[in-house]
């Protein structure tokens, strides 16, 4: 051992050369006070034993470093990173930290090893992986399809290791031969001002090749730092195709190198310095987007989105992208449907890969999920009149609206009205909408991405409105999650008109407001932008109309601004006042007004006449709610005034409320505030 200075350590500083000499903690790991890494000679240690190390190379880590991969400001090494709390994620790596760090004033971080190798690196000029052998690329195949084995990245160019040639030496980082054998500078046709520098792309810019952009900023790329001017490695080491062929066009494409930025008239994303252009159609477009796939099928629509060039403003309603909700430039490129003259971004519609699939064929929409019914019978006009449906085990009819306002869609819970289905031996009834739901859908904004299958008498609490609900919904094939028709509904992207609102509303996942409707913040909500109107995702889902035994009529759903006819703001079930500024169930016939809560009730989408199979009871169990007579509760012995569970046996007379037997997951919280 030699003593060595303490490195402003408050003891002296023993240097250790051999690792026998190493005195270890209770969990058998000594770790480095700099770099927060397992200690390994040559270190120092403290000459008192206090437990500090310091490796040798973090012990003469310079507290200024000149980078030559980064040679806009000098890194500081420094105790901490200057964030709250201290911790960084090392902009070479990936990884976070919390020990020492290299930090530049542009926010750039780097973990001590991972500045000193890559100074070390440009120094000599890659010749510490000299001795290190090569590995071939491991490719296994499965049922035909070729994956890579690992997930480590090359720390050059951060593409998959395995892909090429590549060095894995003992001290962790991994490089490909192509990679380790790149010039320090290169010439390049797409910037012949200067020449392109390898270095860290410490201003996160975008590629002017292919446009894209290393989000996390970890790897190297070329680049000019005077001109702002970077392209990836891949794009480099590729020399641009002076005319490139495209599957989706009809003619082909140039390569035209332009000093000033344009618009790609695929995509309407501005691009720089490399451009193709077509000559006989006029159109100058990004590398990337002669692939675009010309028709797609996405998660986001039901029929398949055909890609164009440019728009007639006169073809579409609203110029609103289905998925930003931000305005579409016709004058570019985009994704539309024909059928529904609804329009989106391309970079919108197609940024996760995972969310569409490409369409071959003009005539193909991709193959459809199968219909719920099976239709028996139709009329001249080729309407089915009588169908099966598979949720429900006899036939139905075809029935024109009668104005019986008790009735309720047993597969959205809202009352009849319109032309609907009903079965002749029972009383279940269908909206025609709701009949013909298909038995899978896509839901956007489920995160899961797999389909959801169509079910029915489940009782769940909805993931988006947080309602308990068993009627008609879809769960996710996937995680399971289920979510109530209303709310697959409300969500499917699109302008949605609204009661008493002149401007079509579009749902946001994020938008912190106040809702107009209850008055309460929102977190997701669906927003007009002209005029700052807020819904919450259930008060937009609330019923349009709505029955109680309290009317002989529907109540209608009244928004705070008619609130002038009354004298008197009292609700006419519950006999307590009502804030002005929430809205109301209203039968202007009788002049009844009810608070919302009180029309629709704590339980208002379990689905009546519903089987519940209750463990404590050995007859099946029908979902009620008595409106006139109310039995005393097995359970409790208080009068059933709410939603009940009734024995379906007539000579049994077992009732419980829903609360009282129903496991906690499947009781309401929470009621209508309004």
């Amino acid at each position: 051992m030699e003593e060595s200075n303490n490195y402003g350590h408050q003891h002296p500083l023993l240097l250790i050369l051999n690792q026998d000499q190493l005195i270890y903690n209770q969990s058998g790991v000594t770790d480095c006070s700099r770099c927060g890494e397992k200690v390994s000679t040559p270190c120092l240690c403290c000459a008192e034993h206090c437990g500090f190390y310091l490796h040798k190379v973090c012990a003469d880590a310079p507290l200024e470093l000149n980078h030559p991969l980064h040679l806009n400001h000098p890194l500081l090494l420094m105790q901490n990173a200057p964030y709250s709390p201290g911790g960084y994620i090392c902009n070479f790596c990936g990884k976070g930290g919390y020990d020492f760090v290299y930090h530049c004033s542009c926010n750039f971080d780097f973990h001590i090893k991972c500045a000193l190798f890559t100074f070390n690196i440009a120094e000599n000029n890659l010749k510490e992986l000299e001795h290190v052998p090569l590995q071939h690329p491991l490719i296994s195949t499965e049922n035909g399809d070729e994956k890579l084995k690992d997930a480590a990245k090359c720390f050059v160019c951060w593409e998959p290791l395995e892909k090429y040639t590549h060095f894995c030496p003992d001290f962790g980082f991994n490089s490909h031969e192509k990679c380790a054998k790149l010039p320090f500078k290169l010439n390049h046709v797409c910037h012949r001002k200067h020449p392109l520098v390898l270095q860290f792309n410490s201003q996160w810019l975008p590629c002017k090749i292919c446009g894209e952009t290393n989000r996390e900023a970890i790897g190297f790329v070329y680049g000019c730092s005077p001109c702002k001017f970077v392209v990836h490695i891949e794009c480099a080491s590729q020399s641009p195709l002076q005319v490139i062929k495209s599957t989706n066009h009809g003619h082909p494409f140039t390569l035209f190198l332009r000093q000033v930025p344009f618009t790609c008239d695929a995509c309407g994303v501005e691009g720089n310095h490399v451009a193709y252009t077509c000559g006989t159609c006029n159109i100058i477009i990004h590398k990337n987007c002669i692939s675009l796939p010309r028709i797609i099928k996405s998660k986001w629509h039901d029929h398949r989105l055909l890609h164009t060039y440019f728009h007639h403003i006169e073809d579409f309603g609203v110029l609103i992208c289905m998925i930003c909700h931000d305005e579409v430039d016709t004058e570019h490129g985009s994704y539309y449907c024909s059928k529904c003259n609804v329009i989106f971004h391309v970079h919108c519609v197609t940024e996760d890969k995972r969310s569409y699939s490409i369409v071959s064929l003009e005539n193909e929409d991709g193959i459809p999920y199968e219909s719920s019914i099976t239709v028996l019978e139709s009329n001249d006009a080729g309407e089915a009149t009588k169908i099966k449906h598979f949720k429900h085990i006899h036939n139905l009819m075809l029935s024109p609206f009668v104005g019986r306002y008790e009735n309720r869609c047993d597969g959205c819970l809202l009352p009849i009205s319109g032309p609907f289905y009903s079965c002749s031996f029972c009383a279940f009834f269908l909206h025609k909408a709701c009949a013909e739901l298909p038995k899978m859908k896509d839901v956007w904004h489920h995160l899961c991405r797999e389909p959801l299958a169509l079910i029915s008498d489940k009782a769940f609490e909805c993931l988006e409105c947080l309602n308990l609900y068993n009627a008609f919904a879809y769960e996710c094939c996937g995680c399971e999650t289920k979510i109530c028709l209303p709310c697959v509904i409300a969500l499917t992207p699109g302008a949605r008109p609204y009661l008493k609102h002149e401007h079509p509303l579009f749902y946001y996942r994020e938008h912190k407001g106040k809702c107009n409707a209850c008055g309460n913040t929102t977190g997701s909500a669906f927003w007009c932008k002209d005029c700052n109107f807020v819904l919450h995702t259930d008060c937009f889902s609330l019923p349009i109309t709505a029955y109680h035994k309290c009317d002989q009529h529907l109540l209608s759903l009244t928004d705070h601004n008619d609130n002038s006819y009354s004298e008197s703001y009292y609700c006419d079930i519950c006999e307590k006042t009502r804030d002005l500024n929430r809205w109301f169930y209203r039968c202007a016939t009788c002049d009844t007004s009810a608070h919302v809560g009180c029309v629709l009730g704590k339980y208002s989408f379990l689905k009546h006449r519903s089987i519940y199979e209750e463990k404590d009871h050995t007859h099946p169990l029908i979902v009620v709610k008595k409106k006139y007579y109310y039995p005393d509760c097995y359970k409790c012995s208080k009068p059933c005034e709410d939603v009940a569970l009734e024995c379906s046996k007539p000579e049994c007379k077992y009732i419980v409320h829903w609360d009282c037997v129903a496991p906690d997951y499947l009781q309401s919280w929470w009621m209508w505030c309004m």
